[in-house]
């Protein structure tokens, strides 16, 4: 059989897709990636940052949308920008730091120099070289830029709807997680990166609600009395639902009994810090998780966890945000920040960093699990042989003729939602949106 071009792979993928069969080939095809630079990453609203990173005027960091470099900074008049990282004469970039705090930015090259707001304030010997250089003109060149509680995204294509429209019901869910406290969440200490050999939508897939590889993934967490906390001896009585079809994002949410209150595990300290306005219907998804994960379509997912660092030590809540930055066919560079209320105790925001080093992070006990796993799914699907052979994976868990999963018709929440974790809707969100970016003019 002969090789499939990338054309007639998304072709056979729409054709197929409510089969609930997806190409083993998309996680990790050349021709593939270099079509996700432009129609995905050039074209969807993208996480740059958080805005408690920069937090005032002239403090940057560098960040990527897709492969192209931009200054995430807080411009001069305490605005947020997104400049791309290019000198406007030689295209040179103007800033090697990955953060600090600068008034300007100059380009070593030829000296041009920019404020902290991308305006071109200085061009060396300009009345003799430039004297009709209109230098409004010649800043630096930004993507659109928009924050949500905190959450900084960004968008390179012109015609795009709002941050607001791409996040559209799930806020509902984010609010969960970023804007359940009083005084918000903010990061501490610096995002963790580390470069893996598995495809960018491996992280997203599995994320955006694998409960399935658990058990088998991570057996030696549980083994090591790491992930079980004191409400998993409820576990007849505790359940998970999947969250679907909302936006082309989606959640997945494990919640004890209704008449168990473990609050994520915080302790009394920050739950004196929860919001008293929050919506009942929203608390009580707060009131009642032990595990959430989830993924913001295209490449950040999150999870927030109740876990431990060591046997016999104490649990400790971890909200970790992780963005799956693609870095090539079959590579991509992991960035993971940890968020922790912004008024909890520092002993509170050091020990959940700690947790969250020990479990989510280069070293850390779940990610050695996953990776390890994620690479040779990519080292298949960059095979000879699955594209000469069109194979195919199967993701119809959760179809009424495959399985006993049912929608959850009284829930206060957007999407469309089952009441079992024996279920694939929510990885099959993902695929459905990448592909309707894929197929896009």
């Amino acid at each position: 059989m002969a090789t499939q071009t990338s054309k007639d792979v998304l072709t056979q993928m729409q054709q197929e897709f409510d089969k609930g069969y997806i190409p083993l080939q998309i996680f990790n095809d050349p021709e593939l990636y270099a079509m996700e630079l432009e129609k995905i990453f050039a074209k969807s609203w993208v996480f740059v940052g958080h805005e408690s990173e920069i937090r005032k005027p002239g403090d940057f960091v560098t960040r990527y949308i897709g492969g192209d470099p931009f200054i995430l900074s807080r411009g001069k008049n305490d605005e947020i920008k997104c400049l791309f990282n290019s000198c406007r004469h030689r295209g040179v970039k103007v800033c090697h730091s990955e953060k600090g705090n600068a008034s300007h930015f100059r380009c070593p090259y030829h000296g041009w120099t920019y404020d902290c707001s991308g305006e071109l304030t200085t061009v060396p010997q300009k009345e003799r070289a430039y004297r009709n250089l209109e230098q409004k003109e010649w800043g630096l060149l930004e993507a659109r830029v928009d924050s949500y509680k905190g959450m900084i995204f960004a968008c390179l294509d012109e015609k795009a709807g709002t941050l607001e429209e791409h996040l559209g019901g799930f806020r509902w869910y984010m609010d969960t997680h970023i804007d359940f406290v009083e005084g918000g969440m903010e990061v501490v200490g610096e995002p963790h990166r580390w470069i893996v050999d598995s495809d960018w939508k491996i992280g997203a897939d599995n994320f955006s609600g694998d409960s399935y590889h658990t058990q088998m993934a991570h057996r030696s967490v549980f083994d090591l009395g790491l992930g079980v906390p004191p409400w998993e001896q409820l576990r007849k009585k505790n359940h998970e639902v999947h969250v679907t079809d909302c936006d082309g994002h989606s959640t997945s949410l494990k919640l004890t009994a209704p008449d168990v209150s473990p609050f994520r595990g915080y302790p009394e300290e920050v739950q004196a810090l929860f919001r008293k306005d929050m919506p009942v219907e929203q608390f009580e998804i707060v009131r009642r998780s032990l595990v959430n994960t989830g993924n913001i379509f295209p490449n950040l997912s999150f999870v927030h966890i109740y876990t431990t660092d060591a046997p016999n030590k104490t649990f400790t809540p971890v909200l970790s945000f992780r963005q799956w930055q693609p870095r090539g066919s079959g590579k991509m560079e992991i960035w993971s920040w940890v968020l922790v209320p912004a008024k909890a105790s520092e002993e509170f925001k050091k020990r959940s960093y700690k947790v969250a080093v020990s479990t989510f992070s280069p070293s850390g006990n779940f990610e050695q699990d996953d990776i390890a796993i994620w690479n040779g799914l990519s080292a298949t699907a960059g095979s000879v042989y699955s594209r000469k052979n069109d194979v195919k994976l199967n993701y119809q868990m959760g179809y009424d003729f495959m399985s006993d999963a049912e929608v959850i018709t009284e829930w206060a929440g957007p999407g469309v939602v089952y009441d079992s974790r024996l279920e694939e809707g929510v990885m099959r969100t993902f695929h459905r949106k990448w592909l309707e970016y894929m197929l896009s003019e």
